[in-house]
């Protein structure tokens, strides 16, 4: 067999026909930047959240950059952020002119941990910016109190976790912002780069929409400067269209994921996936642990298996933040799953009979 880690045009042709109609009605209409399918798309999107504004970016990275913009944070603050995670998550913060404070992460769901961000807090934090990652939440509710008794504001990136669930409430409506990427291989993926931010803030919601809009809602309009962010109405069209599938799509992955829980779960080598209590994981990536990796995942491409490494180095160890110093022992936790993480192919185009070979090999090897 030959099994990609994930086959883009397969999902993509499996729903050609609408995808071929959304463009078709955005070609036809001539409106290409904004108009009613954005917004049309931004109430879906927060209706789906029961959120009451969706504010619709050119890609989750601004989202981000936008979200601490707003919140008034730049040169002399720090935002807390973990130290395992995509870089947009510190180099947004970065690019305010504030300092990231990296905490580390949990060891068994490599999730943000909320007694490191206790750990972390100085005079001069401003925000959490916590990341749901893999495709299940962090432990936001203790991250909403330590934010409540610090006074800080709390940002969620909910870049892979697209319709994921806590104790029944979706994530991206515990903090102040959430921040979503839809680019094209997330569980909402769009056919280019697209992003959005979620609020229930009136006020803040404004600001927003403002800001990545050249400061204004209107042309010639420049209350502050912004910048220049904006959902094109083909990925709106297509998202919009794409949103309908995305709880099926889940259930898909979530299945996927349960059959290599099941085969996999007596291999001692393997350390698999944990759903954290409340959780409803939606399997943007299954991530396992094991010290053999890199021979794993050679033998698995010799077997016709794409795997991939999510991430190769944790953020504190990246050559953008040397400049920092950081050592193995201050972040002990991302610093040994950068040795150890392997990424399983896991998407809802996979047939049956593909992940039950994975399994077979893996037991194999």
């Amino acid at each position: 067999m030959k099994i990609p880690f994930l086959n883009l045009a397969q999902l993509n042709h499996s729903i050609k026909a609408e995808i071929d109609e959304a463009i078709q009605k955005v070609l036809l209409s001539g409106q290409l930047v904004g108009g009613d399918t954005v917004k049309s798309f931004e109430k879906n999107f927060a209706d789906y959240h029961g959120a009451k504004h969706c504010i619709s970016t050119g890609n989750g990275t601004d989202s981000l950059f936008a979200a601490l913009k707003r919140i008034g944070v730049g040169p002399g603050d720090e935002v807390i952020t973990p130290a395992w995670s995509w870089i947009s998550t510190s180099e947004t913060i970065s690019l305010t002119g504030a300092k990231p404070m990296f905490a580390d992460v949990d060891e068994k769901t490599f999730l943000l941990s909320a007694m490191d961000v206790e750990k972390k807090i100085t005079s001069q934090t401003k925000a959490v910016l916590a990341v749901h990652l893999y495709g299940q939440c962090c432990d936001i509710e203790a991250l909403q109190a330590i934010c409540t008794k610090h006074h800080l504001i709390l940002i969620e990136d909910c870049a892979q976790a697209h319709g994921t669930k806590r104790n029944g409430r979706m994530a991206g409506t515990f903090g102040n912002i959430s921040s979503f990427s839809f680019y094209p291989t997330k569980n909402l993926g769009a056919l280019g780069d697209a992003g959005c931010l979620l609020t229930n803030d009136d006020a803040m919601a404004l600001k927003l929409r403002r800001f990545v809009n050249h400061g204004g809602l209107s042309k010639d309009e420049h209350l502050m400067e912004g910048m220049n962010s904006r959902m094109d109405s083909m990925q709106a069209a297509v998202l919009n269209m794409k949103l309908k599938y995305l709880e099926t799509w889940n259930e898909r992955r979530r299945a996927i994921a349960s059959v290599y829980n099941t085969q996999l779960k007596n291999i001692s080598e393997l350390k698999l996936p944990t759903e954290d209590n409340g959780n409803q994981h939606v399997y943007h990536l299954y991530v396992i642990r094991t010290a053999r990796r890199d021979e794993l995942k050679s033998y698995l491409a010799e077997q016709g298996v794409e795997t991939m490494i999510h991430y190769p180095q944790a953020l504190p160890f990246e050559p953008a933040y040397a400049r920092f110093n950081f050592k193995a022992q201050d972040f002990p936790v991302a610093h040994q799953l950068q040795q150890e993480v392997l990424s399983l192919p896991c998407n809802p185009m996979m047939m049956d009979e593909e992940t039950e070979y994975i399994c077979a090999m893996m037991k194999k090897y």
